[in-house]
């Protein structure tokens, strides 16, 4: 079923590593072409010579093997569909969450732009370190997917959380990935984040809590899933599909009304301040005696109500935060909007929302049917929202 998909490893140097040779097999056994990279130390645990019989392909090791004048890391990174790493010794995850590259494996990773799982594998204790614990955190936001470790008795003598996770599991990960229907291949889809913000004078402004991390975990899946993917959004980001930034509310409608014709799909998941500032002064207001200060406000555009008339084909998918009366307010909210989606989510919630990474919504659509999407990762949901509204 893996045939003609090819899939790179890399194992680092840890007790498990013995246990990627039935790895490579179950690739194989499904026709797919494995190459393996490795650190020095994995060799003190696998030989060269087993990794290479297997897979049946050369074994790389050292940062400047070069074939055909082109570098390794680079052509590796090319030529593979996904990336494995394991087991993945702490040693390098920290590594490659801090964008060190010191050898071939993690040159390889920095260059990488497609799905990499990471398999961990050490000491309890180790896994416990907080700093190796915020070296996972900061590359599971990366959208890497990190595949924990079992609990149980370990080489070293302690028993714990960090024992190498079953290779059937990776195995089917990996496998879930490769299989993954790119059915957003050739949809323009346009996705909004972060909060807008509205001068007041030149060192104040409104704005509110949103961190754009909803809107940019969209973005990331739509563009994994193949979509044409052009991402509004206030906060300062890099990503290698096209990015817009924009600041106020009028900025982002005249972006996102340039984009409407040619796009499949619009996702207004921006926190789009309601009000701005009437006059915006040139000179920073000085205090005064005064108690009290006065600044009139009027009505930004209503961006998802505007785009919801303008549409012909596309789909309009808006976002309601609440923080009561959650469904009720979305049901509302549909019917004054005109989009095909609102997706709802409780902002009084201290464990989803603004500035988490994690997130419960209720998806309903423009004919009251709801689907509501459990606790997980701000990734995970943004699958869950593309699934129903292209399932």
């Amino acid at each position: 079923m893996l045939k003609g998909r090819n899939v790179l490893i890399g194992i680092t140097g840890g007790i498990a590593a013995y246990k990627i040779c039935e790895l490579i097999r179950m690739f194989k056994r499904q026709n797919a072409n494995v190459r393996v990279v490795c650190t020095e130390n994995a060799l003190n645990f696998v030989t060269k010579l087993t990794l290479e019989n297997l897979s049946k392909n050369p074994v790389s090791i050292n940062e400047f093997d070069v074939e055909k004048f082109n570098p390794e890391h680079i052509s590796y990174a090319d030529e593979a569909d996904i990336m494995i790493i394991a087991p993945a010794t702490a040693n390098t995850i920290s590594k490659i969450a801090n964008g060190i590259c010191d050898n071939l494996l993690t040159s390889i990773v920095c260059a990488f732009k497609k799905p990499i799982i990471i398999a961990p594998a050490m000491n309890c204790n180790m896994w416990d370190n907080p700093i190796i614990q915020d070296n996972l955190n900061k590359l599971s936001k990366l959208n890497y997917k990190i595949l924990e470790p079992e609990s149980g008795y370990l080489a070293c003598g302690y028993e714990g959380k960090g024992r190498l996770c079953s290779v059937d599991v990776i195995f089917e990960e990996a496998s879930k990935i490769l299989n993954q229907k790119q059915f957003l291949s050739g949809k323009k889809i346009v996705i909004t984040s972060g909060g807008t913000i509205e001068d007041i004078d030149p060192v104040r402004y409104i704005s509110n809590y949103s961190s754009g991390k909803m809107g940019l975990a969209l973005a990331d899946i739509a563009n994994e899933y193949g979509a044409d993917v052009t991402l509004i959004t206030t906060c300062d980001t890099k990503r290698n599909y096209q990015i817009i930034n924009v600041k106020s509310a009028i900025e982002m409608k005249n972006a996102v009304e340039k984009e409407l014709e040619n796009s499949d799909c619009i996702i207004m998941a921006a926190a789009v301040a309601d009000y701005r500032a009437k006059n915006i002064s040139e000179q920073k207001i000085k205090k005064t005696d005064d108690d009290e200060i006065s600044i009139t406000l009027v009505k930004n555009p209503d961006i998802l109500k505007e785009i919801s008339n303008k549409k012909t084909s596309q789909i309009i998918v808006g976002f309601c935060a609440e923080s009561e009366n959650l469904i009720e307010n979305a049901k509302t909210k549909i019917l004054q909007k005109g989009c095909d989606y609102l997706i709802a989510n409780d902002i009084s919630r201290k464990d989803i929302g603004f500035s988490s990474d994690y997130n419960e919504v209720t998806i309903i659509d423009k004919h009251g049917c709801m689907k509501k999407l459990s606790r997980a990762s701000k990734s995970d949901i943004a699958r869950q929202i593309f699934e129903t509204i292209y399932g």
